[in-house]
């Protein structure tokens, strides 16, 4: 291994881990740095990409998106971002810079069609919404995630990483996501003393929303999985990653919003089967072992939530009230809204009824700001049969380029949390882009990579 790949390679591990738990810390401590800090990190990529030597700028790229992702919660809940939909921006801005300067693959252009079956919307909405309605901001709220995707897609479209370097860039994921878990416990210290029923609870969530948390946590809990089971060849290492596992697994249930923990368990539910299935004897071996501290983990974990909540979060898993009474809709009325997301397309199934307009219609008829839960059926609603291709191109072209590039890992994993996360959260955050983004990539052996730089 060349020196440069050396240095690139290094993830400085335990060092990142402290300095994020310290940051939690200080943002706790005093908030305006969160906003310092966001201007510092964002700084420093775009200068890392501009002056990183020319086959390392993607990397760079990977890093600076897979960061700001993770911290995309972390920033709205302490007001450090510039923009509430900051960090979706910021991937769009840096997968930019990528094209700028490593151009992009001809055979992605399914996703430059779909970038341009989401333009009607915009001119439909023109008509369709209302005049109290904003309509730049509804707009970008509800196509910033969708562009994001796009755009992510079109440049990790075949690009070329090696696994080295998409473990450091899943680390990224997960740094963030440590500084949150610290910045949460420091915020809510006891869980008894904010107890409110069996709903979810944004004093539990940092005062921020619970289900954005919970998918935010559920992502590091997916990153601390891969670090169990791919990173910790010491004792050591598995300790430190499970405590981790355990303290975020920990805040995200006691958020009380189920959708991130579920989406957790099915992304790492396809990690484990993937890494077992292409794993040698001995190795699988010690994924046993690994296996069966995360189930010891987990037990312990929902032991003490259990504790801390009186038996409120067993009710709420099993979708009961406080009362112990059985809910009619373990959905938490999601099913109304994407019923209500299907009539809107029966109602103007060619181009639909025009972007964020079905948000507004709850605004006109109810008077309160729901915005939808589920990107499907947003996408049918607000989209029509344009919709319908859109969810095909999403769906297909990501299967078809696995037939021939399946070295990738976590290929199935990534397709899991986008699709689990649009399904309960929408496109709220970036995560859910990115990953999908990601599992297109290229995964080459380290050899392979090397004589690339060589030539």
């Amino acid at each position: 291994m060349t020196p440069r790949i050396r240095a690139v390679a290094k993830d400085n591990y335990i060092p990142l881990v402290l300095a994020h738990i310290g940051l939690g810390v200080l943002f706790f401590a005093f908030e305006p740095l969160a906003k310092v800090y966001f201007l510092g990190i964002m700084g420093y990529f775009i200068i890392r990409i501009i002056f990183a030597p020319e086959d390392y700028k993607a990397y760079y790229v990977f890093l600076g998106c897979a960061y700001f992702s993770g911290a995309e919660v972390l920033f709205r809940m302490t007001d450090g971002g510039l923009a509430y939909e900051a960090s979706k921006y910021l991937v769009i801005l840096f997968m930019l810079m990528g094209m700028f300067y490593k151009g992009i693959n001809g055979k992605g252009y399914p996703y430059f069609i779909y970038l341009i079956l989401l333009l009607p919307s915009i001119l439909m909405a023109s008509t369709t919404l209302s005049f109290s309605a904003n309509f730049r901001t509804n707009i970008a709220f509800v196509l910033s995630g969708p562009v994001c995707l796009g755009v992510a897609a079109l440049f990790c479209y075949g690009r070329r990483v090696t696994n080295r370097q998409l473990m450091n860039i899943i680390l990224y994921l997960a740094l963030p996501c440590i500084a949150m878990t610290t910045y949460l416990f420091l915020y809510n210290p006891s869980i008894k003393d904010t107890l409110s029923g069996t709903d979810s609870n944004a004093a539990m969530s940092g005062g921020f929303g619970p289900n954005q948390v919970s998918t935010a946590l559920g992502l590091g809990m997916c990153a601390m999985v891969i670090r169990l089971f791919m990173k910790s060849p010491t004792l050591f290492l598995k300790v430190l990653n499970i405590t981790i596992l355990g303290a975020m697994t920990f805040r995200a249930i006691v958020t009380f919003s189920r959708g991130g923990v579920f989406a957790a368990v099915i992304v790492i539910g396809a990690f484990l089967w993937t890494l077992f299935y292409r794993s040698s004897h001995k190795v699988r071996q010690q994924i046993v072992v690994s296996f069966v501290l995360l189930c010891i983990m987990v037990m312990v974990t929902w032991t003490i939530s259990s504790n801390q909540t009186r038996g409120l979060i067993d009710k709420r898993y099993a979708n009961e009230n406080a009362q112990g009474i059985k809910k009619e809709d373990i959905t938490t009325g999601r099913v109304v809204l994407f019923q209500e997301e299907i009539e809107g397309f029966l109602s103007s199934p060619f181009l639909g009824i025009g972007a964020s307009r079905v948000k507004d219609i709850r605004v006109e008829r109810d008077g309160y700001h729901l915005p939808s839960h589920n990107e499907i059926g947003r996408l049918l609603s607000e989209h029509g049969f344009l919709g319908i291709i859109i969810i095909m191109i999403l769906i297909i072209k990501p299967l078809g380029y696995r037939t021939a590039n399946k070295r990738n890992y976590f290929f199935y994993a990534f397709l899991c949390f986008w699709f689990a996360t649009i399904n309960h959260s929408g496109m709220r955050i970036a995560a859910p882009a990115l990953l999908y983004a990601l599992a297109l990539l290229n995964v080459v052996p380290e050899r392979v990579f090397t004589r690339s730089l060589n030539k």
